[in-house]
């Protein structure tokens, strides 16, 4: 008995997983490791007989001074964990390479793809053939070239298996999400492999081998064995985001979805008849992540932590926000405004409060009262699952913010300057903010924890409320210099009042040590609300929590900046907080989650 075999896990495998491991951590769902699982199950199943068949005809041993001893159809235990510890590896590498993508997108070329897909995938096909029949000519002919043929023979019908199921989606990703996660593993076991046969742990039968290195190093059966089998670790890997993908986003076709997806549920994605993909409303995402991305960049960036149809509801609830925001601020008179948040109000009452035996025709009233380019934020948003007293509550602030601007009026006589008090301040913050904060933690519950006792969901909400209100009033902190270029003061007139000054002379000069002074005041609000809420938050499912508290936290350290304004400074009257900085407040809210 002798431990070579077992060292080189130990040295190498075993270190490197968990590496991966606490690199993934954050990002890491049940639905994830499914996935693994499930693959490492396959992975086991049909390695398991092919590997046996090459020590049992003598292609490749163990020499018994490296191995431990124990068997199974006379593949050692450290090889049957390599099996595993492979797998696992490669499928950590695509998780963590992946998880920005929003896979739903992908879904618009299964249907009348691109040419080029349609091609490349004809393509990639007639590749796997030749390489397959290519692989069992190698083994008809035996010889030198056995080796290569069997693994030839072996993995490439079951890459082409996976291809023809998810050609066109694979060839959709992005090329570095599917490339990477074969290349950077397989170099890695391509080192391994070379340190393990130069010390002898295993050996491959000269006779059966062609005896060409590659690189001049690495045999070239070993370098084609592992490029194979992490393709299929990818391709795998990928059949089930499609199938996942098709049951997240089309809620027409599986309404109810559990916070891991069944493997029943996965068997029906793929039996179902791709005419019934609803290609507008992957049109619909893809205009509200266009809208994320241009208009919110760090949200976009923090929306890939969540997953499944939490993080789709999540992205058309931003885009909704930032539509009927967009309408107020591009509006050209107070008439205009109205007219606007009328119309929201509208479609709000039309789901909320018409009568449900009398179903409004909701196209035809999206299509007449607004624009194009507002169709799909306005048609997905998922009001079945949003309590309606906040979003009536968020087109108020907007109308609150409508306020400040004065439409080209001469006289400054007409400026208004709606934040007159801090109770007017606080609604500001309630409205704009608070309900924002409330409406992602209904979806996080719906989706998350649906069976949560009602008095928890109520105390949760109403954190959540609190906590937007804090996070509105760094802002404002953060924000007087730009807001008074604009026109706007969101410090209330009261404050200025006891202060000496007006909001107009805030206007014309937003700094200087009294504006620091309010600043502060304004500060040490938000902190307080902060600390009252805060511990609330740990009562949001595990699944979102470390997202959310990370979004809290980053922006308080803002606040934290804006308080120690003697180390940081201001720049165009924004805290400049350090990346490090805001890397350590993401991954302390992450890992701790």
């Amino acid at each position: 008995m002798a431990y070579d075999y077992a060292l080189v896990h130990l040295k190498f495998t075993i270190p490197l997983a968990l590496f991966l491991t606490a690199i993934a951590y954050p990002i890491l769902h049940r639905t994830h490791f499914l996935q693994i699982t499930s693959l490492v199950v396959l992975s086991f199943v049909a390695t398991l007989p092919w590997d046996s068949y090459l020590i049992r005809n003598k292609i490749w041993s163990y020499p018994p001074d490296t191995i431990i001893g124990p068997r199974l159809y006379g593949i050692p235990m450290e090889e049957l964990f390599f099996f595993v510890i492979q797998t696992y590896i490669t499928s950590l590498f695509y998780i963590i390479l992946s998880k920005p993508l929003f896979h739903p997108l992908y879904l618009q070329n299964q249907r009348n793809p691109p040419r080029w897909i349609a091609r490349g995938k004809l393509i990639g096909q007639g590749i796997l053939i030749a390489l397959t029949l290519y692989g069992a000519h190698l083994v008809r002919a035996g010889g030198p070239g056995t080796y290569l043929g069997l693994i030839m023979a072996w993995a490439f019908p079951f890459a082409l298996l996976t291809f023809t199921v998810a050609g066109r989606f694979i060839l959709s990703l992005p090329l570095p999400s599917t490339a990477l996660p074969v290349l950077l593993p397989t170099i890695y076991l391509w080192l391994v492999d070379e340190l393990a046969l130069g010390r002898g742990t295993w050996a491959i039968e000269s006779g059966t081998k062609l005896g060409f290195c590659l690189f001049g190093v690495l045999e070239i059966e070993e370098a084609t064995f592992f490029l194979a089998t992490n393709l299929l670790i990818v391709f795998g890997l990928a059949v089930f985001d499609q199938y996942l993908a098709v049951i997240f986003a089309f809620p027409h076709l599986f309404p109810t979805v559990p916070r891991s997806p069944t493997p029943l549920m996965l068997v029906e994605s793929r039996l179902l008849d791709k005419s019934q993909y609803d290609l507008e409303r992957i049109a619909g995402l893809s205009d509200a992540v266009l809208r994320l991305r241009r208009k919110s960049r760090s949200f976009y960036l923090a929306n890939s932590l969540f997953t499944g149809r939490l993080r789709i509801d999540l992205i058309l609830l931003y885009s909704f926000c930032r539509l009927a925001d967009d309408l107020v601020d591009d509006s050209q008179s107070r008439a205009e405004v109205r007219s606007w948040t009328a119309k929201l109000n509208k479609f709000l009452d039309l789901h909320y409060k018409s009568d449900p035996k009398a179903k409004p025709d909701m196209d035809l009233y999206i299509t007449e009262a607004f624009p194009p380019s507002a169709k799909s934020a306005l048609k997905y948003l998922p009001v079945a699952i949003l309590p309606a007293e906040p979003l009536y509550q968020l087109i108020e602030g907007f109308e609150m913010d409508s306020q400040f601007d004065d439409y080209g009026k001469p006289s400054s006589s007409d400026k208004v300057f709606p934040i007159t008090n801090e109770e007017r301040l606080n609604r500001y913050g309630q409205c704009v903010a608070g309900t924002v904060g409330e409406l992602c933690v209904a979806l996080i519950i719906e989706h998350c924890e649906p069976d949560m006792p009602a008095a928890t969901k109520q105390k949760l909400r109403a954190a959540s409320r609190q906590m937007g209100v804090a996070l509105q009033y760094v802002n404002i902190a953060r924000d007087i210099v730009v807001d008074a270029e604009m026109g706007r003061v969101y410090l209330p007139t009261t404050w200025l009042k006891e202060a000496g000054l007006t909001p107009e002379d805030v206007v014309a000069r937003p700094s200087g040590p009294v504006i620091e002074k309010l600043r502060r005041r304004l500060l040490t609000e938000a902190f307080k609300l902060y600390a009252e809420a805060r511990p609330e938050m740990d009562a949001i499912p595990s699944e979102a929590r470390g997202p959310m508290i990370g979004a809290v936290e980053t922006y308080m350290e803002i606040g934290r900046v804006l308080r120690e304004k003697d180390e940081f400074t201001l720049r165009k009257g924004k805290a400049t907080v350090p990346a490090w900085r805001r890397l350590r407040t993401v991954l302390a809210a992450i890992y701790t989650k």
